[in-house]
């Protein structure tokens, strides 16, 4: 899943997603005090047209200039600064976000776990982070094998590397907000919203 798969993704595809936000992103964030939002993976923008809308400063970062490009299109005029970014090789800036959101990203695991702890440390004291993903006994896509699973972390491992002054405020398997992708069976989200202390 490098970025010639993004791009080739979004390349033949046209539009790929619904463009609406996801339903995760919603229900979890619409209780938050609006501040600096990441949105890693953000896509064609969907959830950081929502986020502008609702009163974030959002940076949104991805590996696919062509899903940039209709983000870019998407959230013009709002304050969304886009970027061409791979956090796993460039982590995001330390304790700089009140919102730290990751939907349904494919985040591959590594020895030391530098990605995935530079998204934790990039939560601002304050801040929340909001990890979504598939419930994976619940989604049958196309092409993807079982073997493929443990190739990614989960949400709720993040949790073992949040350390002291964080709160976990949700952890757990609920059903979809939103409809199924198509070509899957997919009703279930892994969801993980933790709070930093201020």
């Amino acid at each position: 899943m490098d970025e010639k798969f993004w791009d080739d993704k979004y390349g033949e595809n046209g539009q790929v997603w619904s463009g609406r936000p996801n339903g995760v992103l919603v229900s979890e964030a619409a209780d938050l005090q609006p501040g600096r939002a990441l949105d890693v993976g953000c896509g064609e923008g969907g959830d950081a047209h929502w986020l502008a809308e609702h009163g974030w400063t959002v940076t949104g970062v991805d590996l696919s200039r062509v899903a940039l490009a209709r983000a870019r299109e998407l959230c013009r005029d709002l304050p969304v600064d886009l970027r061409h970014q791979d956090i796993a090789k460039e982590p995001p800036e330390p304790g700089a976000y009140d919102l730290v959101s990751l939907h349904y990203f494919p985040l591959l695991r590594e020895k030391g776990h530098p990605a995935l702890r530079g998204l934790v440390e990039a939560v601002a004291p304050g801040g929340t982070l909001l990890v979504a993903g598939h419930e994976m006994s619940g989604l049958q896509a196309q092409g993807a094998g079982d073997s493929d699973q443990g190739d990614f972390y989960q949400p709720s491992e993040f949790a073992a590397f949040l350390g002291e002054g964080w709160t976990v405020e949700a952890d757990g398997v609920r059903p979809r907000v939103d409809s199924a992708p198509e070509g899957t069976e997919h009703t279930h989200d892994v969801v993980l919203r933790a709070h930093r202390s201020a």
